[in-house]
């Protein structure tokens, strides 16, 4: 049973490496580069999208506090010459603009937080694609490698008749020689 086992291992090692070898892994790894750059540019574009909508947000926020600031004002003049009637406007204003300035800071946070997960996002794939790309200039040493073992694992060692015809004569001089 123990042998059965051993056999259907190395078998299925054998197609994994077959399957390996077939989906050339390096093509692979740069496909997942592209597509990674292809994300992280998306992200990008995206932080600047929501960095400008919260700078928006923050302006409009300041516009309505000095809005508001100036509800005040005039709530205190329409008090102080007694008309109730344009101060109930006022104040209907004035809760408008508090609602709103609810709203926009639930907003911004809202953004805020996007934000920073897009941006801790964005770190960790640009950590990710880094380590990618090393293994890409690997992979591509490793062919390189390959290659240039492959170029002196088959050199020329063929020997032409007048080689031997004049290594023979060689021979025969130095014998005669000594």
């Amino acid at each position: 049973m123990a042998l059965i086992t051993r056999v259907s291992r190395l078998f299925r090692a054998d197609i994994h490496a077959v399957l390996d070898r077939i989906e050339e892994p390096d093509v692979l790894l740069k496909q997942a580069v592209r597509e990674m750059e292809e994300d992280i540019t998306r992200d990008d574009q995206r932080i600047k999208v929501l960095t400008h909508e919260y700078g928006q947000l923050t302006a409009r926020h300041t516009e309505l506090d000095q809005s508001l600031q100036q509800i005040e004002e005039q709530l205190d003049v329409c008090f102080t010459s007694g008309k109730d009637d344009l101060a109930r406007a006022l104040i209907r204003r004035k809760l408008e603009a508090q609602r709103l300035s609810q709203v926009l800071v639930k907003k911004r946070a809202a953004v805020q937080e996007t934000l920073a997960e897009l941006r801790n996002r964005l770190k960790e794939n640009r950590g990710r694609m880094t380590a990618m790309q090393q293994k890409l200039e690997l992979l591509a040493e490793d062919d390189t490698a390959a290659r240039s073992e492959a170029i002196w694992a088959t050199p020329d060692i063929t020997v032409r008749d007048e080689d031997v015809e004049v290594s023979l004569l060689r021979e025969k001089q130095k014998r005669k020689q000594s």
